[in-house]
């Protein structure tokens, strides 16, 4: 092989698509910080959508300058405003539309249970907390009562990022959304068995490639944009 020369691929590239071409990249970026009220609290309805916090805008912005030399040919967002208002700070940069797919959405923690009331009067204190303590030692979105099952959670979302696959063979794609929904889908590529196996720090960013029939993370939870000459901005 001459300087300069591009090898053939060798069986690791195929294996975990480097080095190999008409790959796709999913990006899976993390809303920014969301100003939320005391969820033990608070009205299950108040927890649903909340803005970004004024961190979480800094955030965003950050995560948006991170890409703004990259290419990008697409990007998706969840419809919550967290993750949307972040989409939209990646996508300006490009001048691209942010395509927004319901099926995004965060886990629906909660989600039968009247809105204007708190978990604590649904439940009782004793019980929410000994639910929390299985979700500590589980890490199982069926832990929670009244709530979207992990069998239907895990199947929406990934069924979601395969039909953006499907629309975008061969390019770059950012996708901001929630922390549950990387979760589910590198989860689902990596075979592990549970729902939250790590946490994503706000604006966080992990790439996934695609092609070929195959499915391989490359990169996961990656904050370096988040540590600036004005201090830190990471939180989860």
């Amino acid at each position: 092989m001459t300087q300069g020369q591009a090898r053939a691929p060798m069986i690791f590239d195929r294996a975990f698509l480097t080095d190999v071409e008409d790959v796709t990249l999913l990006t899976l970026v993390r809303h920014g910080e969301q100003h939320i009220p005391d969820p033990r609290q608070g009205p299950v309805g108040d927890i649903v959508d909340p803005p970004l916090s004024e961190r979480g805008e800094r955030q965003a912005e950050l995560v948006g300058e991170r890409f703004s030399t990259a290419r990008v040919d697409a990007v998706y967002a969840s419809p919550l405003r967290r993750a949307l208002d972040t989409g939209r700070q990646i996508a300006r940069h490009h001048r691209l539309e942010t395509v927004v797919m319901p099926d995004l959405r965060e886990v629906e923690v909660f989600r039968d249970i009247p809105p204007d009331r708190s978990a604590v009067e649904f439940f009782g204190q004793s019980l929410l907390l000994g639910i929390r303590e299985r979700m500590l030692r589980e890490r199982s979105w069926d832990v929670y009562p009244n709530s979207e099952s992990s069998f239907d959670f895990r199947r929406r979302t990934v069924n979601a990022i395969e039909a953006i696959i499907a629309e975008n063979a061969g390019k770059r794609v950012v996708i901001a959304c929630h922390g549950g929904v990387i979760n589910a889908y590198v989860g689902h590529i990596i075979h592990s068995p549970f729902d939250m196996f790590f946490r994503p720090a706000h604006t966080s960013v992990s790439v996934v490639a695609a092609g070929d029939g195959i499915r391989a993370l490359h990169s996961l939870n990656d904050t370096h944009h988040l540590h600036t000459d004005e201090g830190s901005f990471l939180s989860h």
